[in-house]
């Protein structure tokens, strides 16, 4: 029973990491718009990141290779992992700032007349404290207990609100596209299964067992899945334009002052284990695409210097208050890009015997590995068309030719990863 804690503790770090400012404000502003319609596809996207995070530890624990050692030896290019591995650093390196900057809008829901350069600091010495030990358990630990704090402050938060039983079981299982919901649909799988935490589940299985990896992992996931469905339970009782202002204003209306503040503490939460996620992510993905080993150990130079350069960032994005816009473009569609990569590669490895023996897929597993390939190519070219569009100065939107574009081209991409599967399984 202690392992069984231990391993739940210890995988809540995906948890904390697909929590983040990011997450809060898709799923309120879900809510806020939406209502309960939306909720299927916080459902879907769960199951999703259970099935890609599951998929890539079981590829570490079966071939005690890293998903990034695993793409270099299966597809012999050291250059396609390096460009992924470089890619998610400089993703997490742009939404840096704005974990910091979230953990801060929490903080300014309780004292007003917050200094977000003070708190900038506080907030990035004591991330850089926790990944400074370099034992992956003390991380944990720590991640385990501040996600604790900010699920109980989330689920008080959605449960104070009035809920329809049949309307949210509805929401829950039956899917619907209300007018003007497409992005808003995609925006909360996008936030919920995120590339550099397939990498960081990835690395951090080593020397785990499949069963605790999966009672961990699986646990872990649903728990913060709970979470983000409260977080949207308490959107959806928002009266106005959405702001964290305004919810918690309507949280305060409806239930006194002290809600809106146990909503103030799980925004902090989501910003602050996010603001250690992300620089740690970076440096296990660096980790396993590099060329060696030497000197990416936990407190080796270059794992430090790795996260600290993401932390650095937030730094000085955070104290500046200026958004690096052209970075966050460059990494929308570099990341974009990156998430039906990462789970074709994922497809194909957990296919192929060398790699997983008697743990390959099944039919079950690879149906729904298909339906995640799709959805993630959808994602990933919606990211890079609104990049490009970005980069023009003009505004997406997913309808007309543009929609038939990115459909066209999933579906393609789809259809040929299905093709390179099925030649995978008959080597």
């Amino acid at each position: 029973m202690k392992s069984k804690l231990w391993s739940l503790l210890f995988w809540m770090v995906i948890a904390a990491a697909f929590i983040g400012p990011g997450t809060v404000t898709t799923a309120v502003a879900a809510g806020a718009g939406y209502g309960y319609s939306l909720l299927w596809a916080l459902v879907f996207s769960i199951f999703a990141c259970i099935i890609l995070q599951e998929s890539a530890a079981r590829i570490t624990i079966a071939s005690e290779l890293t998903l990034g050692e695993a793409i270099k030896d299966r597809f012999k290019s050291q250059r396609v992992a390096l460009s992924i591995g470089v890619a998610i650093f400089l993703g997490c390196a742009a939404y840096e700032a704005g974990n910091i900057l979230g953990a801060i809008s929490g903080v300014a829901l309780i004292f007003t007349g917050v200094q977000p350069a003070i708190f900038t600091l506080i907030i990035v010495g004591a991330s850089t404290l926790v990944l400074w030990s370099g034992k992956t358990k003390t991380v944990a630990n720590i991640m385990g207990f501040v996600v604790a704090i900010m699920g109980v402050a989330f689920l008080i938060s959605g449960l104070s609100t009035p809920i329809n039983g049949a309307d949210l079981l509805k929401g829950a299982l039956v899917p619907s596209l209300p007018e003007g919901s497409i992005l808003i649909t995609l925006g909360l799988v996008g936030t919920t299964i995120v590339p550099y935490n397939i990498f960081m589940g990835s690395g951090l299985a080593k020397g785990q067992s499949l069963s605790f990896m999966r009672f961990g992992l699986v646990l872990a996931i649903l728990i913060g899945g709970l979470i983000s469905t409260a977080i949207l339970l308490a959107g959806a009782s928002l009266v106005g334009e959405f702001s964290f202002e305004n919810l918690a204003a309507t949280l305060t209306k409806n239930n006194g002052v002290w809600m809106s503040y146990t909503f103030a503490i799980g925004l902090f939460a989501a910003g602050f284990t996010s603001s250690i996620t992300a620089p740690l992510a970076a440096a296990i993905t660096l980790k396993s695409v590099a060329k060696s080993e030497k000197g990416w150990e936990a407190n080796g130079l270059k794992y430090r210097l790795t996260w600290g350069s993401v932390m650095l960032t937030g730094l000085v994005f955070g104290m500046t208050g200026v958004k690096p816009i052209p970075v966050i473009i460059l990494a929308q569609a570099a990341n974009g890009l990156i998430l039906p990569v990462i789970a074709i590669f994922l497809w194909l490895i957990c296919n192929n015997v060398t790699y997983l023996k008697v743990h390959r897929n099944g039919l079950i597993m690879n149906l729904a590995m298909l339906i995640t390939v799709f959805v993630a190519s959808v994602l990933g070219f919606i990211n890079v068309f609104k990049a490009g569009y970005a980069t023009v100065g003009s505004g997406f939107a997913f309808e007309g030719l543009n929609q038939m574009a990115i459909l066209t081209l999933s579906v393609l991409v789809t259809f040929l990863a299905g093709w390179k599967v099925m030649k995978e399984r008959l080597q």
